[in-house]
């Protein structure tokens, strides 16, 4: 039993469930945004809100093509709105943050003649053992 405690309680266990948990609290609101959102525009735009009655035969089989149609569309607007209302605003979050902090200073160079990254103090390169100035 101990060593399933430990096992439990190390960091990326407990970061891994947290993840999850969150991933799934997340995934109904982008259910609810595409339910309650994109869904009616759709309906707006195309008289109805998904493509399941699209089907055709061939023979006796049946192919309805519909539900394909409508899960693509789905994963494409669900991947758009957590794009453009997580991802995007993140990014901008991020940016704004990091806005004062100065670049750190390069540890590698480009060597003249074969164009390698060698390391900031070589005199030669390593690759092409041509001399570095």
């Amino acid at each position: 039993m101990k060593g399933f405690r430990e096992f439990i309680m190390r960091g990326n266990v407990v970061d891994l469930a947290v993840g999850v948990v969150i991933g799934g609290a997340f995934g109904a609101v982008v259910k609810g945004l595409v339910d309650s959102l994109i869904n009616p525009l759709i309906a707006l735009l195309f008289g109805k809100p998904d493509f399941t009655a699209i089907k055709f035969t061939v023979g006796d089989t049946l192919f309805p093509v519909g539900n394909l149609i409508t899960a693509a569309v789905m994963f494409i607007l669900t991947a758009a709105a957590i794009y453009f209302f997580v991802v995007l605003p993140l990014n901008a979050f991020q940016a704004r943050l990091k806005r004062g902090e100065v670049p750190p200073d390069p540890t590698t160079k480009k060597c003249p003649e074969c164009l390698s990254e060698i390391p900031i103090a070589a005199h030669k390169c390593a690759f092409c053992t041509s001399v570095v100035a």
